[in-house]
């Protein structure tokens, strides 16, 4: 996905972009596919060669990958990653994506946030996997959004997360609302710790247990799950409505975000934008792409 918001439309393409092995580009990008997200349109007949176009759903996963940019740019720490420099077009300004309340137009905070379940809210099956987890080097050689992918790129962790902006914060009550069980809740606790996006405190009166906090780290992913929130409000809902209602406190009305250029604070569109490509290391710039659907 990050390499088709680099231009990236062919087959091989997604291989030099990634540093994947052909086998595994391949079976990504037909689930993309199954889902709805990407559909392969010919643009050789002889030879009969395909690219990728995004679907309406995929395009709108761009507000994701703003807000995914803000949150590595602001927390990342690693050597030798790619710069990027994001252009508003209709303002001709830097920019740095900012998430918003698309009503008062104040950037979001979770803490400036109230909500209640909704009456689509319910528990996700816990099924498990055999597959070994991705790490930072199996990772592509772009390495932008590495970091930010090691946490909201795993399911258990997201649920983690979830949990934590929703108020529970104790191991016990964690556990019953993801459904996940013990081994890998206490492993990936213990990964968000190291990456600091959690924090451990004593139980006031009880020293013997402890509850886990977001770091500003951690407080900084909540803007990419309410992309994926809305996102999967919009196309994949649940007969009954939605999971969550938010309400933005500063202006009473129910949240939407909205990620916003920093210099005209307007609504940052796939259409909209234009970007450079700056790697830190030996291989110097790349040209500069636009960054159009």
């Amino acid at each position: 996905m990050e390499s088709y918001w680099f231009g990236a439309r062919r087959f091989d393409e997604f291989c030099r972009q990634t540093g994947l092995l052909k086998t595994v580009v391949s079976d990504r990008l037909k689930r993309l596919i199954r889902n709805d997200c990407l559909v392969k349109v010919a643009y050789s007949e002889k030879p009969r060669r395909f690219e990728y176009k995004g679907t309406e759903q995929f395009l709108d996963l761009f507000p994701m990958a703003l807000a995914m940019l803000h949150w590595e740019r602001k927390w990342s720490q690693k050597p030798n990653a790619l710069e990027v420099k994001l252009t508003h077009t209709p303002c001709r300004a830097a920019t740095e994506p900012l998430p918003v309340c698309k009503s008062c137009r104040a950037e979001i905070s979770p803490r400036d946030v109230s909500w209640k379940v909704g009456p689509g809210v319910g528990q996700m099956e816990a099924t498990y996997s055999r597959r070994r987890r991705q790490t930072a080097e199996s990772g592509s050689n772009t390495k932008l959004l590495d970091e930010v992918i090691r946490i909201v790129g795993d399911r258990w962790a997201t649920l983690i997360l979830r949990s934590l902006f929703s108020g529970i914060n104790q191991f016990q009550e964690i556990l019953e609302d993801t459904g996940m069980a013990t081994n890998i809740l206490s492993d990936r606790l213990s990964e968000l710790c190291q990456e600091r996006v959690l924090y451990t405190v004593d139980v006031p009166g009880d020293s013997r247990r402890i509850e886990y906090k977001l770091t500003e780290k951690g407080i900084g992913i909540y803007p990419i799950l309410l992309t994926l929130l809305e996102w999967g409000d919009k196309w994949r809902p649940a007969p009954e409505g939605p999971p969550l209602l938010l309400t933005h406190n500063l202006c009473g009305k129910p949240l939407k975000i909205e990620m916003a250029c920093s210099a005209c604070n307007k609504e940052i569109l796939v259409t909209d934008t234009s970007f450079e490509l700056k790697i830190s290391n030996s291989r110097g710039d790349n040209n500069g792409k636009s960054g159009s659907a």
